[in-house]
Protein backbone atom coordinates (compact mmCIF):
# COMPACT_ATOMS: atom_id res chain seq x y z
CA UNK A 1 0.00 0.00 0.00
CA UNK A 2 1.02 3.17 -0.91
CA UNK A 3 2.46 5.96 2.12
CA UNK A 4 -0.38 8.60 2.67
CA UNK A 5 2.48 10.89 3.73
CA UNK A 6 3.58 11.02 0.35
CA UNK A 7 0.15 13.02 -0.62
CA UNK A 8 -0.14 14.93 2.26
CA UNK A 9 -0.82 18.17 1.26
CA UNK A 10 -0.58 19.75 4.79
CA UNK A 11 -1.00 19.26 8.79
CA UNK A 12 -3.45 21.13 10.06
CA UNK A 13 -5.18 21.88 14.21
CA UNK A 14 -8.86 22.32 14.48
CA UNK A 15 -9.89 23.76 17.95
CA UNK A 16 -13.56 24.73 18.50
CA UNK A 17 -15.73 23.66 21.05
CA UNK A 18 -18.59 22.39 19.19
CA UNK A 19 -17.98 18.75 18.20
CA UNK A 20 -20.06 19.11 15.78
CA UNK A 21 -18.64 21.45 13.64
CA UNK A 22 -15.30 19.90 14.59
CA UNK A 23 -16.71 16.38 12.82
CA UNK A 24 -17.98 18.40 9.56
CA UNK A 25 -14.76 20.09 9.44
CA UNK A 26 -12.33 16.89 9.71
CA UNK A 27 -14.11 15.21 7.42
CA UNK A 28 -14.17 17.83 4.57
CA UNK A 29 -10.21 18.66 5.12
CA UNK A 30 -9.59 15.00 5.31
CA UNK A 31 -11.43 14.09 2.22
CA UNK A 32 -9.25 16.63 0.13
CA UNK A 33 -5.81 15.09 1.87
CA UNK A 34 -4.79 17.05 4.93
CA UNK A 35 -3.95 15.42 7.75
CA UNK A 36 -6.17 16.98 10.94
CA UNK A 37 -5.98 16.83 14.30
CA UNK A 38 -9.14 18.22 15.80
CA UNK A 39 -8.98 19.48 19.46
CA UNK A 40 -12.07 21.36 21.82
CA UNK A 41 -10.35 23.85 23.57
CA UNK A 42 -7.10 26.37 23.19
CA UNK A 43 -5.65 24.53 25.93
CA UNK A 44 -5.72 21.16 24.15
CA UNK A 45 -4.06 22.59 20.90
CA UNK A 46 -1.23 24.64 23.29
CA UNK A 47 -0.63 20.81 24.63
CA UNK A 48 -0.50 18.52 21.09
CA UNK A 49 0.48 21.24 19.06
CA UNK A 50 4.32 20.57 19.33
CA UNK A 51 4.07 16.91 18.73
CA UNK A 52 1.68 17.53 16.08
CA UNK A 53 3.46 20.27 14.47
CA UNK A 54 0.60 21.43 12.12
CA UNK A 55 1.32 23.53 9.08
CA UNK A 56 -2.39 25.96 9.48
CA UNK A 57 -3.86 26.05 12.56
CA UNK A 58 -7.86 27.04 12.34
CA UNK A 59 -9.45 28.09 15.69
CA UNK A 60 -12.93 29.43 16.79
CA UNK A 61 -12.61 32.62 18.13
CA UNK A 62 -15.05 32.35 21.17
CA UNK A 63 -13.87 29.50 23.54
CA UNK A 64 -14.05 29.39 26.95
CA UNK A 65 -11.18 30.22 28.96
CA UNK A 66 -8.75 30.78 26.62
CA UNK A 67 -10.50 32.43 23.45
CA UNK A 68 -8.90 32.55 19.90
CA UNK A 69 -7.05 35.55 20.05
CA UNK A 70 -5.35 34.25 23.07
CA UNK A 71 -4.56 30.97 21.46
CA UNK A 72 -3.09 32.93 18.37
CA UNK A 73 -1.03 35.33 20.71
CA UNK A 74 0.39 31.96 22.34
CA UNK A 75 1.57 30.45 19.33
CA UNK A 76 3.09 33.35 18.01
CA UNK A 77 5.17 32.90 21.08
CA UNK A 78 6.10 29.25 20.62
CA UNK A 79 5.56 28.81 17.24
CA UNK A 80 6.46 32.28 15.26
CA UNK A 81 5.32 31.89 11.58
CA UNK A 82 2.70 29.66 12.07
CA UNK A 83 -0.47 30.68 10.01
CA UNK A 84 -3.61 31.08 12.02
CA UNK A 85 -7.47 31.38 10.59
CA UNK A 86 -9.63 32.69 12.75
CA UNK A 87 -13.37 31.49 12.46
CA UNK A 88 -16.49 32.56 14.33
CA UNK A 89 -20.45 32.86 14.38
CA UNK A 90 -19.86 36.82 14.96
CA UNK A 91 -18.51 37.55 11.79
CA UNK A 92 -18.55 41.31 12.71
CA UNK A 93 -16.15 43.85 11.57
CA UNK A 94 -14.53 44.62 14.64
CA UNK A 95 -13.79 41.10 15.39
CA UNK A 96 -12.19 40.53 11.56
CA UNK A 97 -10.29 44.00 12.90
CA UNK A 98 -9.20 42.15 16.28
CA UNK A 99 -8.14 39.09 14.17
CA UNK A 100 -5.91 40.80 11.72
CA UNK A 101 -4.40 43.01 13.48
CA UNK A 102 -3.31 39.88 16.19
CA UNK A 103 -1.88 38.24 13.29
CA UNK A 104 -4.16 35.81 12.07
CA UNK A 105 -3.72 34.70 8.40
CA UNK A 106 -7.55 35.25 8.01
CA UNK A 107 -11.23 35.23 9.09
CA UNK A 108 -14.15 32.94 8.48
CA UNK A 109 -17.63 33.72 9.05
CA UNK A 110 -19.72 30.64 10.34
CA UNK A 111 -21.90 28.75 8.96
CA UNK A 112 -18.20 27.69 6.95
CA UNK A 113 -18.34 27.83 3.52
CA UNK A 114 -16.90 24.84 2.14
CA UNK A 115 -15.59 26.46 -1.07
CA UNK A 116 -14.01 29.60 0.85
CA UNK A 117 -12.63 27.30 3.22
CA UNK A 118 -10.88 25.37 0.72
CA UNK A 119 -9.74 28.44 -1.28
CA UNK A 120 -8.26 30.13 2.03
CA UNK A 121 -6.52 27.17 3.78
CA UNK A 122 -4.51 26.59 0.29
CA UNK A 123 -3.84 30.53 -0.21
CA UNK A 124 -2.41 29.95 3.67
CA UNK A 125 -0.77 26.64 3.05
CA UNK A 126 0.91 28.39 -0.50
CA UNK A 127 2.21 31.88 1.58
CA UNK A 128 3.72 30.16 4.31
CA UNK A 129 5.32 27.29 1.96
CA UNK A 130 4.23 24.53 4.01
CA UNK A 131 2.42 22.72 0.68
CA UNK A 132 5.14 22.17 -1.45
CA UNK A 133 7.38 20.38 1.19
CA UNK A 134 7.58 16.74 2.27
CA UNK A 135 9.31 16.80 5.60
CA UNK A 136 8.77 13.24 6.05
CA UNK A 137 13.14 13.09 4.97
CA UNK A 138 13.55 14.80 7.90
CA UNK A 139 10.87 13.99 10.41
CA UNK A 140 13.81 12.34 12.94
CA UNK A 141 15.58 16.11 13.19
CA UNK A 142 12.78 17.90 15.54
CA UNK A 143 13.48 22.05 15.45
CA UNK A 144 11.91 25.30 15.56
CA UNK A 145 15.37 26.61 15.49
CA UNK A 146 16.14 29.06 12.77
CA UNK A 147 19.63 27.82 12.05
CA UNK A 148 18.65 24.35 12.15
CA UNK A 149 16.06 25.42 9.92
CA UNK A 150 18.36 26.47 7.64
CA UNK A 151 21.06 23.55 7.92
CA UNK A 152 17.76 21.58 7.07
CA UNK A 153 17.24 23.30 3.84
CA UNK A 154 21.29 23.23 2.59
CA UNK A 155 21.20 19.51 3.21
CA UNK A 156 17.95 19.13 1.28
CA UNK A 157 19.57 21.20 -1.64
CA UNK A 158 22.84 19.02 -1.99
CA UNK A 159 20.56 15.72 -1.38
CA UNK A 160 19.46 16.42 -5.00
CA UNK A 161 23.50 15.77 -6.22
CA UNK A 162 26.04 13.13 -5.51
CA UNK A 163 28.50 16.10 -3.60
CA UNK A 164 30.21 14.57 -0.91
CA UNK A 165 29.47 15.85 2.41
CA UNK A 166 31.69 16.70 5.47
CA UNK A 167 29.46 17.27 8.62
CA UNK A 168 30.77 18.57 11.77
CA UNK A 169 29.71 19.67 15.55
CA UNK A 170 30.59 17.92 19.15
CA UNK A 171 29.56 14.83 20.08
CA UNK A 172 25.58 14.11 20.50
CA UNK A 173 24.67 16.63 18.17
CA UNK A 174 23.10 14.12 15.73
CA UNK A 175 25.36 14.11 12.64
CA UNK A 176 24.59 10.51 12.14
CA UNK A 177 20.86 11.70 12.07
CA UNK A 178 22.07 14.49 9.52
CA UNK A 179 23.17 12.24 7.43
CA UNK A 180 20.51 9.43 7.49
CA UNK A 181 18.28 12.79 6.32
CA UNK A 182 20.16 13.60 3.48
CA UNK A 183 20.07 10.05 2.22
CA UNK A 184 16.36 9.91 2.30
CA UNK A 185 16.32 13.23 0.35
CA UNK A 186 18.29 12.13 -2.62
CA UNK A 187 17.97 9.70 -5.50
CA UNK A 188 19.29 6.98 -3.41
CA UNK A 189 16.95 6.71 -0.47
CA UNK A 190 15.76 3.54 -1.49
CA UNK A 191 19.18 2.06 -1.48
CA UNK A 192 21.21 1.02 1.75
CA UNK A 193 22.67 3.52 4.56
CA UNK A 194 25.26 2.04 5.82
CA UNK A 195 27.30 4.15 8.95
CA UNK A 196 30.60 3.33 10.55
CA UNK A 197 32.26 4.54 13.64
CA UNK A 198 35.93 5.08 12.37
CA UNK A 199 37.56 5.48 16.23
CA UNK A 200 35.41 2.19 17.05
CA UNK A 201 37.86 -0.18 16.26
CA UNK A 202 41.68 -1.15 15.56
CA UNK A 203 43.20 0.03 12.52
CA UNK A 204 42.97 -3.83 10.66
CA UNK A 205 39.51 -4.73 11.65
CA UNK A 206 39.04 -1.06 10.28
CA UNK A 207 40.15 -1.66 7.07
CA UNK A 208 38.54 -5.42 6.58
CA UNK A 209 35.24 -3.33 7.72
CA UNK A 210 35.78 -0.60 5.30
CA UNK A 211 36.93 -2.33 1.98
CA UNK A 212 36.30 -5.98 2.75
CA UNK A 213 38.63 -9.22 2.93
CA UNK A 214 39.79 -12.33 1.08
CA UNK A 215 39.72 -15.82 2.80
CA UNK A 216 43.11 -16.11 4.09
CA UNK A 217 44.08 -12.49 3.78
CA UNK A 218 45.50 -12.41 7.34
CA UNK A 219 45.51 -15.14 10.42
CA UNK A 220 41.55 -15.13 11.30
CA UNK A 221 40.02 -14.75 8.00
CA UNK A 222 38.20 -18.36 7.77
CA UNK A 223 36.06 -16.74 5.05
CA UNK A 224 35.99 -13.57 2.51
CA UNK A 225 34.07 -10.82 4.05
CA UNK A 226 32.36 -7.81 1.83
CA UNK A 227 33.17 -4.60 3.20
CA UNK A 228 30.61 -1.80 3.62
CA UNK A 229 31.88 -0.11 0.41
CA UNK A 230 30.18 -3.17 -1.40
CA UNK A 231 27.36 -3.47 1.40
CA UNK A 232 26.19 0.43 0.71
CA UNK A 233 26.29 -0.66 -3.16
CA UNK A 234 23.71 2.22 -5.10
CA UNK A 235 23.15 3.79 -1.52
CA UNK A 236 24.98 5.86 0.77
CA UNK A 237 28.07 5.59 3.32
CA UNK A 238 28.56 7.55 6.38
CA UNK A 239 32.00 7.07 7.78
CA UNK A 240 31.69 9.01 11.34
CA UNK A 241 34.69 10.25 13.41
CA UNK A 242 36.93 10.64 9.91
CA UNK A 243 39.34 12.45 11.79
CA UNK A 244 40.16 9.33 14.10
CA UNK A 245 40.75 6.93 10.29
CA UNK A 246 44.72 5.95 10.61
CA UNK A 247 47.35 7.80 7.75
CA UNK A 248 47.72 4.40 6.00
CA UNK A 249 43.74 3.67 5.58
CA UNK A 250 43.43 7.11 4.81
CA UNK A 251 45.94 6.89 1.48
CA UNK A 252 43.64 3.76 0.78
CA UNK A 253 40.64 5.58 0.88
CA UNK A 254 41.92 8.44 -1.25
CA UNK A 255 42.29 5.83 -3.74
CA UNK A 256 39.06 4.92 -3.54
CA UNK A 257 37.15 8.20 -4.14
CA UNK A 258 39.49 9.10 -6.73
CA UNK A 259 38.57 5.71 -8.86
CA UNK A 260 35.44 4.86 -7.51
CA UNK A 261 36.56 1.07 -6.96
CA UNK A 262 37.97 -0.77 -3.66
CA UNK A 263 40.09 -3.93 -3.09
CA UNK A 264 39.65 -6.28 -0.58
CA UNK A 265 42.14 -6.69 1.33
CA UNK A 266 44.42 -9.92 0.47
CA UNK A 267 42.50 -9.49 -3.13
CA UNK A 268 44.45 -8.48 -7.26
CA UNK A 269 41.19 -7.73 -8.40
CA UNK A 270 39.25 -3.88 -7.85
CA UNK A 271 35.55 -4.05 -7.72
CA UNK A 272 33.52 -1.17 -9.38
CA UNK A 273 31.60 1.16 -6.59
CA UNK A 274 28.79 3.45 -7.26
CA UNK A 275 28.42 4.88 -2.95
CA UNK A 276 27.91 8.25 -1.96
CA UNK A 277 29.91 9.33 0.63
CA UNK A 278 29.26 11.10 3.72
CA UNK A 279 31.77 11.89 6.46
CA UNK A 280 31.32 13.27 9.84
CA UNK A 281 33.98 14.28 12.72
CA UNK A 282 33.68 16.54 15.96
CA UNK A 283 37.73 17.20 15.35
CA UNK A 284 38.79 20.69 13.46
CA UNK A 285 40.09 18.88 10.37
CA UNK A 286 42.02 22.19 9.60
CA UNK A 287 44.35 22.08 12.41
CA UNK A 288 44.74 18.36 11.90
CA UNK A 289 45.92 19.06 8.43
CA UNK A 290 48.77 21.53 10.21
CA UNK A 291 49.92 19.09 12.28
CA UNK A 292 50.50 16.42 9.44
CA UNK A 293 47.69 13.94 11.44
CA UNK A 294 45.16 14.46 8.07
CA UNK A 295 45.81 14.59 4.54
CA UNK A 296 45.08 17.61 2.22
CA UNK A 297 43.73 16.16 -0.79
CA UNK A 298 41.93 13.45 1.70
CA UNK A 299 40.30 16.71 2.89
CA UNK A 300 39.11 18.28 -0.20
CA UNK A 301 38.05 15.04 -1.67
CA UNK A 302 35.53 15.10 1.48
CA UNK A 303 35.03 18.12 2.25
CA UNK A 304 32.78 19.42 -1.00
CA UNK A 305 29.72 20.52 1.22
CA UNK A 306 30.40 21.25 4.68
CA UNK A 307 27.93 21.70 7.13
CA UNK A 308 28.16 22.37 10.97
CA UNK A 309 25.29 21.22 13.19
CA UNK A 310 25.59 23.85 16.28
CA UNK A 311 25.68 22.83 20.05
CA UNK A 312 22.21 22.15 22.04
CA UNK A 313 23.25 25.34 24.20
CA UNK A 314 22.75 27.31 21.01
CA UNK A 315 19.50 26.42 20.21
CA UNK A 316 17.67 25.91 23.59
CA UNK A 317 14.01 26.61 22.14
CA UNK A 318 14.56 22.70 21.09
CA UNK A 319 14.42 21.46 24.12
CA UNK A 320 10.88 21.60 24.95
CA UNK A 321 10.15 19.86 21.38
CA UNK A 322 13.03 16.54 21.84
CA UNK A 323 12.12 16.33 25.26
CA UNK A 324 8.61 15.79 24.31
CA UNK A 325 9.76 13.62 21.32
CA UNK A 326 11.86 11.75 23.86
CA UNK A 327 8.96 11.69 26.32
CA UNK A 328 6.90 9.49 23.86
CA UNK A 329 9.33 7.17 22.08
CA UNK A 330 10.04 6.18 25.43
CA UNK A 331 6.79 5.69 26.42
CA UNK A 332 5.89 3.60 23.01
CA UNK A 333 9.01 1.27 23.10
CA UNK A 334 7.53 0.33 26.69
CA UNK A 335 4.26 -0.23 26.06
CA UNK A 336 3.44 2.26 29.34
CA UNK A 337 1.81 5.78 30.00
CA UNK A 338 3.58 8.64 28.50
CA UNK A 339 5.12 10.99 31.84
CA UNK A 340 5.21 14.21 31.55
CA UNK A 341 7.61 16.85 33.61
CA UNK A 342 6.43 19.18 35.89
CA UNK A 343 6.98 23.41 34.91
CA UNK A 344 9.88 23.89 36.99
CA UNK A 345 11.02 20.74 35.71
CA UNK A 346 11.40 21.46 32.37
CA UNK A 347 12.52 25.00 33.55
CA UNK A 348 15.65 22.99 34.86
CA UNK A 349 15.94 21.48 31.51
CA UNK A 350 15.73 24.30 29.44
CA UNK A 351 18.36 26.28 32.11
CA UNK A 352 21.10 23.47 32.17
CA UNK A 353 24.11 22.93 30.22
CA UNK A 354 24.37 20.41 27.95
CA UNK A 355 28.34 19.46 27.17
CA UNK A 356 27.13 16.21 25.76
CA UNK A 357 23.96 18.07 23.57
CA UNK A 358 21.33 15.97 22.45
CA UNK A 359 22.73 12.57 23.36
CA UNK A 360 23.32 13.55 27.14
CA UNK A 361 19.40 15.45 26.75
CA UNK A 362 18.15 12.09 25.66
CA UNK A 363 19.79 9.72 28.52
CA UNK A 364 18.49 12.27 31.42
CA UNK A 365 15.15 12.05 29.90
CA UNK A 366 15.37 8.12 29.85
CA UNK A 367 16.64 8.03 33.52
CA UNK A 368 14.06 10.63 34.67
CA UNK A 369 11.08 8.42 33.46
CA UNK A 370 12.69 5.38 35.09
CA UNK A 371 13.42 6.41 38.15
CA UNK A 372 10.24 8.40 38.32
CA UNK A 373 7.69 6.92 40.90
CA UNK A 374 5.09 9.74 39.33
CA UNK A 375 3.45 10.04 36.19
CA UNK A 376 5.01 14.02 36.73
CA UNK A 377 8.45 14.06 36.81
CA UNK A 378 9.32 16.24 39.61
CA UNK A 379 11.71 19.34 39.48
CA UNK A 380 13.86 17.52 42.31
CA UNK A 381 14.35 14.73 40.45
CA UNK A 382 16.22 16.73 37.40
CA UNK A 383 17.95 18.65 39.65
CA UNK A 384 19.43 15.29 41.21
CA UNK A 385 20.16 14.63 37.63
CA UNK A 386 21.78 17.19 36.50
CA UNK A 387 23.94 17.77 38.90
CA UNK A 388 26.56 20.45 38.57
CA UNK A 389 25.19 21.10 35.20
CA UNK A 390 21.91 22.83 36.62
CA UNK A 391 21.10 26.08 36.07
CA UNK A 392 23.93 27.61 33.96
CA UNK A 393 22.01 29.74 31.23
CA UNK A 394 22.13 33.20 32.01
CA UNK A 395 19.35 35.70 33.27
CA UNK A 396 18.21 38.40 31.27
CA UNK A 397 19.86 40.90 33.54
CA UNK A 398 22.95 39.11 33.69
CA UNK A 399 23.60 38.50 29.99
CA UNK A 400 22.45 42.37 29.35
CA UNK A 401 25.34 43.17 31.40
CA UNK A 402 27.53 40.86 29.81
CA UNK A 403 27.24 42.49 26.58
CA UNK A 404 27.49 45.98 27.81
CA UNK A 405 31.15 45.04 29.98
CA UNK A 406 32.08 43.19 26.39
CA UNK A 407 31.04 46.60 24.43
CA UNK A 408 32.57 49.62 26.62
CA UNK A 409 35.84 47.03 26.62
CA UNK A 410 35.79 47.45 22.85
CA UNK A 411 35.16 50.35 22.66
CA UNK A 412 37.63 52.08 25.00
CA UNK A 413 40.36 49.56 23.06
CA UNK A 414 39.30 51.05 19.97
CA UNK A 415 39.98 54.37 21.75
CA UNK A 416 43.21 53.71 23.90
CA UNK A 417 41.15 54.28 26.92
CA UNK A 418 40.38 57.96 24.98
CA UNK A 419 36.58 58.56 27.49
CA UNK A 420 35.91 61.55 25.11
CA UNK A 421 36.66 60.11 21.93
CA UNK A 422 34.93 56.74 23.17
CA UNK A 423 31.31 58.72 24.92
CA UNK A 424 31.23 60.21 21.00
CA UNK A 425 31.26 56.85 19.17
CA UNK A 426 28.99 54.87 21.43
CA UNK A 427 26.63 58.11 21.13
CA UNK A 428 26.83 58.97 25.01
CA UNK A 429 27.59 62.27 26.66
CA UNK A 430 30.72 62.18 28.80
CA UNK A 431 28.96 62.40 32.02
CA UNK A 432 27.16 59.04 31.37
CA UNK A 433 29.93 57.14 29.80
CA UNK A 434 32.16 57.72 32.78
CA UNK A 435 28.81 55.96 35.05
CA UNK A 436 28.43 53.15 33.11
CA UNK A 437 32.06 52.41 33.07
CA UNK A 438 31.88 52.77 37.38
CA UNK A 439 28.97 50.69 36.71
CA UNK A 440 31.26 47.74 34.89
CA UNK A 441 33.99 48.11 37.17
CA UNK A 442 36.15 49.54 34.16
CA UNK A 443 38.68 51.79 34.26
CA UNK A 444 40.25 53.77 31.34
CA UNK A 445 43.79 54.11 32.33
CA UNK A 446 44.28 49.92 31.58
CA UNK A 447 43.43 50.59 28.07
CA UNK A 448 45.92 53.71 27.29
CA UNK A 449 48.77 52.52 25.30
CA UNK A 450 51.86 52.47 27.63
Amino acid sequence: MPSTNQNRKGKILLVDDDPGLLRLLSIRLRAESYEVEAVESAEKALAVVSQFRPDLVITDLRMDKMDGIGLLKELQTRSPGLRVLIMTAHGTIPDAVIATQSGAFGFLTKPIDKDELMNTVERALRVSGSVEVDEDWSKEIITRNQQVKEILAQAKMVAATDARVLITGESGTGKELLARAIHNASPRHNKPFVAINCSAMAENLLESELFGHEKGAFTGATRSHKGLFQSAEGGTLLMDEIGDMPMRLQVKLLRVLQENQVRPVGSTEAIHIDVRVISATHRDLRAMLGDGTFREDLYYRLNVVHIDIPILDERREDIPLLVSHFLQQIAREAGQERKVYAPEAVELLVTAEWPGNIRQLYNIVRQNVALSRSPVISGELVQSSLGEHAGKLASFSEARDEFTRNYLSQILQITMGNVSQAARLAKRNRTDFYKLLARHDLNPDTFKSR
